[in-house]
């Protein structure tokens, strides 16, 4: 469970519901203080159990770059309505959701897309599957396949104890301990209850099913040839680091390793990965434009 460590909007951090054929999804919407955005804006997808908060910590230093940013809620994840289907947390429906929410931030232009754990694989499926032209793609903390080790034993349980026994019980034998045992602080753990219980019990069952059985896609995303990057903190608990270390060999892609960072970097080491991200997004963009400029 990622867990941000303050819950106030820096300056510049504003709310916000985005409607598309598909729903509307709760965003939190980062413009610079100057109110000139110059670059490209940037979309960023949570992990699992995660929200659009765990990249608070983050915001503020990204669109001192020059661009918009924009952390979303996932279908039936916290403030964003979910669905009685099951069908609808596969990770192609969520990629699918992806792609027209990037095509509505975009308005005509190429987005950077960043998919935090879970939210690693599903925006993958929006790369994927080339409905949207992306200017980026990061994969934070996120793998080739399904998550492993503890992480995997964790989602497995979620997918049998949920439908069973809800999402209360879940809280108080599972996430309200670990928090405790953190020493996380009283209105952070108020937060953290109210965003679990807040889920689609469907969602949230489903998308564990999916974190624990999806496939390998890396051969399919490197064909796309989308500029990527592969950014995990040293001491991840969730995909080995060695394993995101050769996912990034085989895509051919950037890599970067956050010193003293777990499986939430965003949170743990907010200034190093915000800068890791704003110096790929830039050199993706100059590629981008310089490419344009030699076929003109």
């Amino acid at each position: 469970m990622s867990t941000p460590r303050f819950l106030n909007l820096p300056p510049g951090v504003e709310p916000r519901k985005i409607d598309t054929p598909q729903g509307t999804f709760a965003a939190l919407d980062a413009l610079p203080m100057s109110g000139v955005v110059e670059r490209w804006t940037a979309l960023l997808v949570p992990g699992l159990t995660g929200s659009k908060e765990d990249f608070l910590a983050i915001l503020q230093t990204l669109v001192q770059s020059g661009r918009r940013v924009v952390a979303i809620d996932l279908r039936g994840q916290y403030e964003t309505p979910g669905s009685d289907d099951p069908a609808a947390y596969s990770c192609a429906a969520l990629g699918a959701d992806i792609d027209l929410l990037a095509q509505e931030l975009g308005d005509g232009e190429p987005i950077h897309l960043v998919g935090h754990s879970f939210g690693g694989l599903v925006a993958r499926e929006a790369v994927i599957d080339g409905r949207t032209k992306f200017a980026s793609f990061t994969l934070m903390s996120s793998g080739p396949a399904a998550i492993v080790g503890r992480r995997a034993r964790h989602a497995r349980r979620l997918m049998e104890e949920i439908p069973e026994k809800g999402l209360e019980y879940v809280w108080h034998t599972r996430f309200e301990p670990e928090a405790l045992a953190a020493d996380v602080p009283d209105d952070i753990i108020a937060f953290l209850r109210k965003r679990l219980l807040a889920n689609s019990p469907v969602g949230l069952a489903n998308m564990s099913e999916q974190v624990v059985t999806m496939r390998d896609r890396v051969d399919e995303l490197r064909q796309i040839g989308v500029p990527t990057l592969v950014l995990y903190g040293e001491h991840d608990d969730g995909w080995p680091a060695e394993l995101q270390s050769e996912m990034a060999a085989a895509l051919g892609s950037d890599y970067m390793v956050v010193p003293g960072a777990a499986h939430s970097p965003a949170v743990e080491a907010p200034e190093t990965t915000a800068a890791a991200l704003v110096r790929f997004w830039n050199e993706a963009e100059r590629r981008s434009l310089d490419k344009r400029s030699n076929a003109m």
